[in-house]
């Protein structure tokens, strides 16, 4: 059934898709720009996500279900557990075949983007403000997301058409299919049990932004990289403040 909830939620997701697709374009054509600056982009999502994680989505999370700090958790360890697997077989450059360095990346960032669309599900379905505070930060993120998995595809040995079409289909697709896949079951769960799903989301979300956003930040080490995460962290304050 369509409703206006499914409707801003399947427009959010593909606007995910579109910035993922306009990453990995962007590094296609315009490779020593992307590279240059989707520091910037990283660094303004994960401020972007981390404060709204922090100053809205949990303080929601725990007004919906008492126990939504246990799934906060739970949602956090979930995803690094994950991605401490996916870590176990990658292998150093020197010591495996090199196509193993794309592809294995590639998958993980696959699963990542299709629970991705899980969470635009959660988020719109506790309201439509905290889906759209939730998207802003996953939305930047997702361009970036392009262009390192385009990069590391190319690197692993694909072709420059083929690391594009493999990039799209784990980081961009994916994410509109986790939307598609997720809303039904969703859309008819009862107040503290999506309350526990927004806490699990949230432990996801607080997990990508500090543990993967800002590690990338760190290692890029821009000049005028903190200040935008700063512009990140200002501009998901006022949206709340503005919503109070």
């Amino acid at each position: 059934m369509f409703t206006f909830t499914f409707g801003v939620v399947t427009l959010a997701s593909l606007l995910a898709c579109i910035v993922t697709t306009a990453g990995i374009l962007a590094i296609t054509r315009y490779e020593k720009w992307g590279k240059e600056n989707a520091v910037y982009f990283i660094s303004f999502a994960a401020g972007v996500l981390i404060s709204v994680s922090f100053i809205h989505i949990i303080p929601k999370s725990i007004e919906m279900n008492a126990s939504a700090p246990l799934f906060l958790l739970a949602g956090f360890m979930t995803l690094y557990l994950f991605n401490r697997f996916l870590n176990a077989y990658i292998c150093h450059e020197y010591e495996c075949v090199d196509l193993t360095l794309g592809v294995i990346p590639m998958l993980g960032v696959g699963m990542h983007s299709f629970l991705d669309g899980v969470i635009y599900s959660v988020t719109f379905n506790v309201s439509i403000f905290t889906g759209v505070l939730a998207a802003i930060g996953m939305v930047l993120h997702e361009f970036p997301e392009g262009i390192v998995t385009f990069l590391l595809l190319e690197r692993s040995g694909f072709n420059k058409r083929k690391s594009a079409c493999y990039a799209f289909l784990a980081a961009a697709i994916s994410t509109p299919l986790g939307t598609l896949v997720s809303y039904p079951i969703i859309d008819k769960f009862e107040r503290p049990n999506l309350g526990a799903l927004l806490a699990f989301s949230a432990g996801a979300l607080v997990y990508v932004g500090a543990s993967h956003l800002l590690p990338a930040v760190e290692r890029e080490n821009k000049k005028y990289s903190l200040l935008s995460m700063f512009v990140g962290i200002f501009v998901a304050i006022i949206i709340v403040l503005s919503k109070g």
